[in-house]
């Protein structure tokens, strides 16, 4: 009898469509350092597709300190921090980072993907829910999946879907509701108010995805409860180093006994290798930057409102959770995914980078382009992007 585990493989021809069109848009080869102008297939480009938020990937201190840690610590780890890849770097950053976000403790683990997988599957047990926002990101819907609880989803934003959801958890039950600080996709904030304050009436805990909030917004980048002034109302707030922190790796804070919980309990910590020397010197080093140069999320808010301006002169159409944004992330609806791997290609081939969003990763016929901008951008860079981009879509 013939192995039917590859058919669906076999049967999807996406990406061999987009190769043979010209216009595949993924795993280009970069070539230079992660910076606002990078040098990719051997061509300059404007790089507008990474989440390099505080261009600190090539700050020199921060490099140094990455260099400093693989000359006193070698290159890794070799084990799970559980059993002997416990470094003294590796609890100074957790330390730095709970104070950073006004938490109690902090855990750190290998990735912000894992973290997420580590702390919803953990915490949401049997006889558990967890309701989270229809636009989180992919680690959350897999958390919820490798969970033994209820996983709930509510429309985007919309805080009577999301009371609904509350309302149908039975009482008594543990309820942990789950949301993106800041957007992935399309750049908005979370409405954590209402969130926060539906919480509160029906019992349960809030847990804030601020991969893309860290060192975006709140005080001195310090998140999205920051900037909503609050901190206390957020029981768990989760972060990368991938993104503003220009390394790799995730955390979550919060309370110390539930932070010592995860210690011991998750098998996305336990189970798992340390990040190495340079990953934790790089994050703590960057972290140690922002809290020295506050200025620097003002800097990016500066970029991204000239960016906003300058796609607007040039007719490039912006989602409308960009229309009225305070954050560096910038849509522009694309439509089909054909036109947009095509709008892509022509961005690309015209020297600007970004990071085209189609199905799964969107609602078929929602595809967009989304751009996302560095605290290191120059005014002369965006306005060269914007002409690029301008051109891209009305050809």
């Amino acid at each position: 009898m013939e192995n039917r585990l590859f058919e669906k493989v076999l049967a999807d021809r996406r990406a061999d469509e987009a190769r043979a069109a010209g216009v595949y848009p993924y795993f280009h080869r970069l070539e230079s350092r992660q910076d606002a102008v990078v040098v990719m297939e051997g061509k300059r480009r404007i790089m507008l597709g990474s989440n390099n938020y505080l261009g600190l990937t090539s700050c020199p201190e921060v490099v140094e300190a990455a260099i400093k840690a693989v000359e006193k610590y070698g290159t890794g780890c070799s084990g799970s921090r559980f059993l002997n890849g416990n470094l003294d770097l590796h609890i100074e950053l957790e330390r730095e980072l709970a104070d950073f976000v006004g938490k109690e403790d902090a855990i750190v683990f290998g990735t912000g993907f894992q973290t997420n997988l580590g702390v919803v599957s953990t915490l949401v047990g049997r006889g558990d829910y967890v309701v989270f926002d229809a636009e989180a990101h992919a680690s959350v819907y897999c958390a919820a999946q490798m969970s033994f609880g209820k996983a709930l989803r509510f429309r985007h934003n919309d805080m009577d879907s999301l009371e609904r959801r509350l309302a149908s958890v039975p009482d008594g039950a543990g309820c942990l509701v789950i949301v993106d600080g800041v957007f992935s996709i399309g750049g908005d904030l979370a409405d954590l108010p209402s969130v926060c304050s539906l919480a509160k009436k029906y019992g349960a805990a809030v847990m804030v995805d601020d991969a893309h909030g860290l060192g975006v917004v709140g005080k001195g980048g310090r998140g999205t409860a920051s900037h909503f002034a609050l901190d206390a109302d957020v029981d768990l707030v989760m972060g990368t180093f991938s993104k503003s922190l220009a390394s790799l790796g995730g955390f979550v804070a919060g309370r110390r006994a539930v932070v010592d919980y995860l210690r011991h309990s998750s098998y996305p910590f336990v189970f798992s290798a340390a990040i190495t020397p340079a990953s934790a010197a790089t994050a703590l080093a960057a972290l140690r930057h922002l809290k020295a140069h506050p200025e620097l999320t003002e800097r990016l808010r500066g970029v991204s409102d000239f960016a906003r301006k300058a796609f607007a002169v040039r007719g490039i159409p912006l989602a409308d959770s960009a229309m009225d944004g305070i954050t560096p992330i910038l849509p522009i609806p694309t439509g089909g995914t054909m036109e947009t791997c095509v709008a892509a290609k022509k961005m690309f081939d015209g020297g600007v980078f970004v990071n085209p969003f189609v199905p799964p990763g969107v609602p078929e016929g929602h595809a967009l382009i989304r751009t996302s901008f560095m605290a290191t951008h120059t005014r002369e860079l965006i306005e060269e992007a914007s002409d690029i981009i301008a051109k891209a879509i009305q050809c």
